[in-house]
């Protein structure tokens, strides 16, 4: 695909009233590795004829297990593990517009969404998505997955709360 033509790029490419592209840089990069993921993965269907001598022998040629590289099954499972990571709910749109191309309104109506919420939906599906590639500095999780301790950025527990514990 030409990256020119993504609707990625038109949406990188525009402004929105104030100035701010529609999508920032690390959106756009999370949206393009989720869809070369998508084109490595070989879960495009075929444009044309199979004339693979193997496909005929007593085989379909879709895209089975059996006939995909291990780049092109390394690939699916990182597809499906990103798409895992932003939820069902999320993953819908991501689909429609970094790897099938369609655009904001199309996806819209066939994900049942309100009309110009596309664009916010999309947003914060891209930004799960750059967490999930670890393209995001700021919030960064605790090792374990889960919140040790709220407090204030200066707070530092005294020697008397250690002592209770």
């Amino acid at each position: 695909m030409n990256i020119a033509e993504s609707p990625l790029s038109w949406l990188r490419a525009r402004r929105d009233k104030a100035g701010k592209p529609l999508i920032n840089d690390v959106q756009f990069v999370a949206g393009e590795k989720l869809r070369t993921d998508y084109e490595r993965s070989m879960l495009v269907g075929r444009v044309t004829s199979n004339w693979d001598a193997s496909a005929t022998v007593g085989r379909s040629s879709r895209n089975t297990a059996a006939d995909l590289s291990d780049s092109a099954y390394a690939a699916r499972q990182r597809f499906h593990k990103a798409l895992d990571s932003v939820g069902p709910e999320l993953a819908g749109i991501l689909v429609q517009i970094c790897c099938l191309s369609a655009g904001i309104e199309q996806a819209e109506r066939l994900l049942g969404l309100p009309q110009r919420s596309g664009k916010a939906v999309l947003g914060l599906a891209l930004t799960g998505l750059a967490r999930h590639y670890g393209l995001l500095r700021d919030g960064a999780r605790v090792a374990s997955g889960r919140t040790s301790h709220w407090g204030l950025p200066d707070y530092r527990p005294g020697i008397a709360a250690l002592e209770d514990a």
